[in-house]
């Protein structure tokens, strides 16, 4: 089996298990990954996650034009930016997930900053999250809102809309945005409860000890100098 072959059959096996687990409903959600050829392969507009097929899946090349395949999702702009800005990313996922849905919908959320560092786990998978504005579904203006954050996230979080998480490759994409998701959960069933998060040292130490990305580190999240490194490229090392 090629490699395009195992990359079609992992994003329709990943996809029905986000869709069977409630992650995300319907025909919402997109998958992406970049090919060794510069091109990419997503999942169809109008799909559902739990009933992709491998053959129909979107071939592009490396300027998004439809190859072979059904029409890609609406989305592409998004994962584009995202793809532009965190050069190390090989798949990027997007989810209507409900507790992460639900977060962006908070009016004292902080842009910069969406969850505290409420487990070892997110801040080594996910590092931080941003806030992007409302804008409707397919809109090219995400990408631009995407582009200003200058590579400095992994994960961003759409104003009533979903979390988009790039990673190192599609399962560290995957287990990242089940990271957020659950950390998500954990923030809202917490609120206002004043609950015990990770010291600014516990983060550095992660930070120094998995090699993280240092903006995860740092107090102000916009210190950051932009860096591609993915705070979550060393999941694998996390146990």
């Amino acid at each position: 089996m090629s490699a395009e072959s195992k990359l079609r059959e992992a994003i329709c096996r990943f996809g029905r298990s986000l869709f069977e687990r409630g992650l995300t409903a319907g025909s919402s959600g997109n998958i992406s990954t970049r090919l060794d050829d510069g091109g990419w392969l997503t999942t169809p507009t109008n799909s559902s996650l739990g009933f992709l097929d491998p053959a129909r899946l979107s071939r592009l090349d490396s300027e998004g034009r439809l190859l072979s395949g059904d029409a890609p999702t609406k989305e592409l702009p998004l994962h584009a930016a995202l793809y532009a800005t965190r050069q190390d990313a090989g798949a990027i996922v997007h989810l209507h997930s409900t507790h992460s849905v639900a977060v962006s919908m908070l009016p004292e959320v902080n842009p910069h900053d969406v969850l505290p560092p409420m487990t070892a786990y997110y801040v080594m998978r996910v590092g931080r999250t941003a806030l992007v504005p409302y804008y409707r579904p397919g809109d090219p203006a995400v990408a631009d809102a995407i582009r200003g954050l200058a590579g400095r996230y992994s994960a961003v979080l759409l104003a009533n809309h979903g979390p988009v998480v790039a990673g190192k490759d599609l399962e560290a994409a995957v287990y990242a945005t089940e990271e957020l998701e659950e950390t998500a959960k954990l923030h809202l069933l917490l609120h206002h409860l004043n609950p015990r998060v990770l010291t600014r040292a516990q983060v550095r130490d992660l930070v120094t000890h998995f090699k993280l990305d240092q903006a995860t580190g740092s107090d102000d999240p916009e210190e950051s100098n932009g860096s591609c490194t993915e705070p979550h490229i060393h999941s694998n090392t996390c146990g």
